[in-house]
């Protein structure tokens, strides 16, 4: 089982009279359960955030189906399996942490959907402490998650989320309002979890680092539709990231300007900077 579309289009009421705005259009997808690390890229009002809101039936699509786990969504609100169990399995860190966070206490925040999704009381706050030591905020526990910086919200939310343990994880922009540090070691923490834990996890982000990092799959949008859905180096290998209007990650123009300024024969494999360095270190001592 996975999270799939078929001919799934969502649209909006237009400012006219029984005028509709298309948000997405004849997506047909499938996302597996396990062992996927998706990245969904694309400009603004592209429809990514569309898209992802129906892996977890936040919206529900106007015309097709998207069948979530085994949970068959269709556009009739009435006719529609019950929701907690997808939400449950299915969990949603939304681009904009002050959404999530509600209670008087960072600790009551975390600790509110392991709660409804049937732990303990006890079991939740020993969950919570848990996660908040691995997002290293167990020193804001007990301070209200409106006094806090961007940051720290940012990591509060997705403290609630891991809590309760989802089989799948949907992250709307993760690292927004985070320096490049705190960016830094908030995907290397949800890549170590997808690794240990083989839990596919879909992130909407406009950072092609990130994408081209971590990325096993990348899901480009365009015009409300899927433009290309395969690896990162088949997007940025070829020209399929410039007629999508995106970025080429900083490391591959470093390695075109390597081969070009430098002479050297460099491929596109290597991730990070350190790669590179120590691949030109053996080159040079060659």
């Amino acid at each position: 089982m996975g999270i799939s579309f078929y001919e799934v289009s969502h649209s909006y009421p237009g400012l006219k009279k029984k005028e509709t705005v298309d948000a997405i259009k004849n997506i047909n997808l499938n996302i597996n359960e396990t062992g996927e690390f998706v990245c969904i890229v694309g400009q603004t009002g592209s429809g990514k955030s569309t898209l992802v809101q129906h892996m977890n039936a936040l919206l529900l699509p106007t015309t097709g189906y998207v069948d979530i786990l085994g949970a068959k969504i269709t556009p009739k609100a009435k006719k529609n399996p019950k929701l907690k169990p997808i939400r449950k399995n299915v969990g949603f860190v939304f681009q904009f942490p002050e959404y999530q966070l509600f209670e008087e206490t960072v600790l009551k925040d975390i600790v509110f959907a392991p709660k409804i999704f049937g732990m303990t009381a006890t079991e939740a706050t020993a969950r919570a402490k848990e996660v908040a030591s691995m997002l290293e905020i167990s020193d804001l526990l007990d301070k209200s998650p409106f006094n806090l910086s961007g940051g720290q919200m940012r990591k509060v939310a997705i403290a609630g989320i891991l809590a309760y343990n989802p089989s799948v994880l949907l992250l709307d922009e993760p690292t927004r309002g985070l320096d490049p540090k705190g960016q830094r070691e908030i995907m290397d923490m949800f890549y170590e979890l997808y690794t240990t834990s083989n839990k596919t996890t879909i992130v909407i982000t406009h950072d092609m680092d990130i994408v081209y990092r971590y990325a096993t799959r990348v899901i480009v949008m365009k015009d409300k539709e899927i433009f290309f859905d395969g690896t990162p180096n088949e997007v940025f290998g070829s020209d399929i990231y410039k007629e999508s209007h995106l970025l080429k990650p900083q490391i591959l123009s470093l390695i075109d300007y390597l081969n070009e300024k430098m002479g050297y024969n460099l491929k596109y494999e290597y991730k990070t900077c350190d790669e590179l360095i120590k691949a030109l270190g053996g080159i040079i001592n060659e």
